[in-house]
């Protein structure tokens, strides 16, 4: 008999409450919890392995956020009608919740953890990835795993200048901020997001209501983990130490890994001499030294390698290439750069570089995302690629990871912000291949993107750019460095990894991980003002690079008319089962894309070559224009009779061409005057409103012989 289900509930104002329950479902889990909101509901489960597997050095955690369709009522597209590897949006929400998890475990925690969160009903207007870290938290809270404190996570909206926890998704269709943001009761912990470039002040005041909203659903979780007993964690094995090597290790190098620090090389000469002292320091343990013992001074190595460097940052406030805290490395940067892609730059900031390519597409390529509640199609796409050369590493090619796809959402969050409106009507993609990585390759995607929006002739409305800041603290005398522009080894090194993109008006798109306890207020608004300077810095080198859209779009890309006709024309245009418009584009060879927006239709030409697109316009208008009387128009014979012939003067419209309207002179017959696919110029003289029948003239055209004979209507 199942036990009785244990709640605690979160009310967030406005109506709206949040039940979070366990001891009902997945009870072979180490810990499970239902958070439910409406008819959203989440399983969430987490399991851990008691012991590391031998010789592990390292925390392997894995989450995973999925949805079934059954949810929503729904069967997935796929040929086996069965949910496939996650899509690109459960990965981010996955590795949202990885962000925010990781930091909680001990150090020294070596256990595999796996962490797996379920859309098991879904709710139309309910948001669940504001629910998903909250679900797996309050997992982790019901087990004994072993965790330092409870987090929560909740999205704040901006909506008609009212900020909102947890928005509905009607709501949040008209936020100009929107945010998702984890933390414990006292720290932020993580913070993604976009917005209309808002101001660093509201960006500020977004965080402070959003973590007061977190505090109320830390304060849920811990009533539910005392309610069901929870109060001693597991214990776990800890990694092996040993104090005299360590000791050794320090002694031996660490004036050498300080004078490497302080060489201000490039990151392969660091690299080099880095791995040449590693290789010292396993020398002078000699020959009779036992293997463990070897492998923890390479450990001690690498603690010893960040505990120097974050120093000499702190203190000297001198940065391992040479720069100043605030100092964004040498920038290059070009556009036009390939002469085939429909638009192309090359940004290079120190050792960072991305090749970024646009294409300009059709309502056709529109890129259908899907999840369980919704279904809707975009017709701007980032792709993001990381291959192995560009760290100078041998790996296998294989499709994008999480971190591809993570890196090219934030830069397509931010691109988006300042891109045209959904009348704009080319498909966008956008390209970025990463050559070179030293640093945020995913903030130089951000600002080669915007190059190469311009050299393609997108009406993109401003330049945006990103930066990537770092934080290095020591919390035994309260000194700290805030870094901008930061290298890889910074961010491995660093206590945040704080990304901001955004244009000279304002914050289109963040990114934030904090690995430490402990950022003030004060301390983010110094972070966000220097981020702002480094970004403004960047951005005067792109106006100098290209200063606004070119005025077309390149010769070779694809041209294109919008024509907007009445409702009633759109089944004209289209044709029986299709015939018109297939014929128009087989003899054209435009593109042409109809879509029915309110009383008018949307006529959308697209062609590379100018002829075929006049053409094509030239026949569509033909098709919905409204003959007019006394209007002259080149016609086509279709078909002879006795009594004279029938002609196509517009697309679809035909009229008579009586034989006493061919010429002056009387006529017998129209043989050897006109045939079957002649060209003829015609003047409309009459429309019988009632039959729908033109009447036409050719004579009326033609000067009247004076004198000569003559016939009249």
């Amino acid at each position: 008999m199942l036990q009785q289900p244990i709640q605690s509930t979160i009310d967030l104002g406005n109506g709206q409450v949040i039940t979070i329950e366990t001891g009902r479902l997945a009870r072979q889990a180490d810990g499970a919890v239902t958070v439910r909101q409406g008819n959203c509901i989440l399983l969430a489960t987490v399991c851990a392995t008691k012991e590391p597997k031998e010789g592990q050095d390292f925390f392997p955690l894995s989450v995973d956020y999925m949805e079934k369709f059954a949810s929503a009522g729904r069967i997935p597209g796929s040929f086996f009608k069965r949910e496939g590897r996650l899509n690109d949006y459960e990965i981010l929400i996955s590795r949202l919740i990885d962000r925010a998890l990781r930091p909680l475990f001990p150090e020294d925690y070596l256990c595999e953890v796996q962490v797996i969160i379920t859309l098991v009903s879904s709710d139309p207007e309910i948001m669940p990835d504001s629910l998903a870290c909250l679900a797996a938290s309050a997992a982790l809270a019901v087990s004994d795993i072993p965790i330092k404190e409870v987090i929560s996570e909740v999205r704040v909206a901006r909506v008609d200048g009212k900020f909102i926890i947890n928005p509905l998704r009607s709501e949040l269709a008209k936020a100009d901020m929107d945010f998702l943001i984890g933390a414990t009761s006292k720290n932020l912990m993580m913070v993604e997001g976009e917005s209309k470039q808002c101001s660093e002040e509201d960006f500020i005041k977004a965080l402070e209501i959003a973590h007061d909203a977190i505090r109320k659903q830390i304060i849920a979780q811990e009533d539910l983990r005392s309610k069901v007993g929870v109060s001693v964690m597991r214990d776990y094995p800890k990694p092996l130490h040993k104090e005299e090597v360590k000791e050794k290790v320090y002694a031996f190098a660490k004036d050498k890994v300080l004078t490497i620090a302080r060489s201000a090389s490039s990151k392969n000469d660091r690299s080099v001499a880095f791995d040449a002292l590693k290789k010292d320091i396993v020398a002078s343990f000699g020959e009779e030294v036992a293997a463990e013992d070897i492998k923890l001074a390479k450990k001690y190595y690498e603690e010893l390698k960040w505990d120097v460097v974050r120093d000499m940052i702190v203190d000297e406030r001198v940065r391992l290439d040479g720069r100043k805290l605030d100092q964004v490395r040498p920038l290059n940067m070009e556009v036009d750069v390939l002469p085939s892609p429909h638009g192309a730059a090359l940004f290079t900031r120190g050792e960072t570089q991305s090749l970024t390519t646009i294409t300009l597409g059709t309502p056709l390529d529109e890129l259908l995302i899907e999840s369980a509640a919704t279904s809707d199609y975009s017709k701007f796409i980032l792709h993001y690629n990381f291959p192995p050369y560009s760290t100078g590493e041998v790996k296998f090619l294989r499709g994008p990871g999480r971190r591809e796809v993570g890196h090219g959402n934030l830069a397509l969050r931010s691109l988006k912000q300042m891109m045209p409106g959904n009348d704009y009507p080319y498909t966008v993609r956008v390209v970025s291949d990463i050559l070179e990585s030293n640093g945020s390759s995913s903030m130089a995607t951000v600002c080669a993107g915007s190059l190469a929006l311009m050299d393609a002739g997108v009406p993109f409305a401003k330049h945006v750019s990103g930066v990537a800041m770092g934080l290095i603290t020591r919390p035994a005398d309260g000194k700290y460095a805030i870094l901008t522009d930061i290298l890889g080894d910074e961010d491995h090194l660093g206590d945040m990894d704080f990304k901001v993109t955004g244009t000279r008006d304002g914050i289109c798109g963040i990114q934030m991980d904090i690995k430490i306890d402990g950022l003030s207020m004060e301390t983010m608004r110094e972070a966000l003002e220097q981020a702002r300077k480094g970004r403004l810095t960047i951005l005067d080198s792109m106006y100098d690079c290209i200063s606004s859209p070119r005025e077309e779009v390149k010769p070779h890309a694809p041209r294109m008319v919008k024509l907007f006709i009445d409702k009633e024309f759109i089944g004209a245009v289209i044709g029986p089962q299709g015939k018109i418009i297939q014929e128009i584009q087989r003899e054209t060879g435009a593109t042409i894309n109809i879509e029915e927006v309110g009383n008018q239709g949307e006529v959308s030409i697209f062609s590379k070559a100018k002829d075929g697109l006049d053409k094509a316009v030239a026949w569509i208008k033909g098709i919905v224009s409204v003959p007019e009387e006394g209007e002259v128009y080149e016609a086509k014979v279709k078909s002879i009779m006795p009594y004279g012939a029938f002609v196509e003067f517009l697309p679809g419209k035909q009229g008579l061409l009586h034989i006493s309207e061919v010429s002056w002179k009387r006529l017998e017959t129209l043989e050897g005057i006109m045939k079957e696919g002649d060209s003829v110029k015609v003047k409309l003289i009459g429309v019988d409103h009632k039959t729908g029948k033109f009447k036409l003239s050719r004579k009326a055209l033609i000067a009247k012989p004076e004198g000569g004979p003559g016939q009249t209507n």
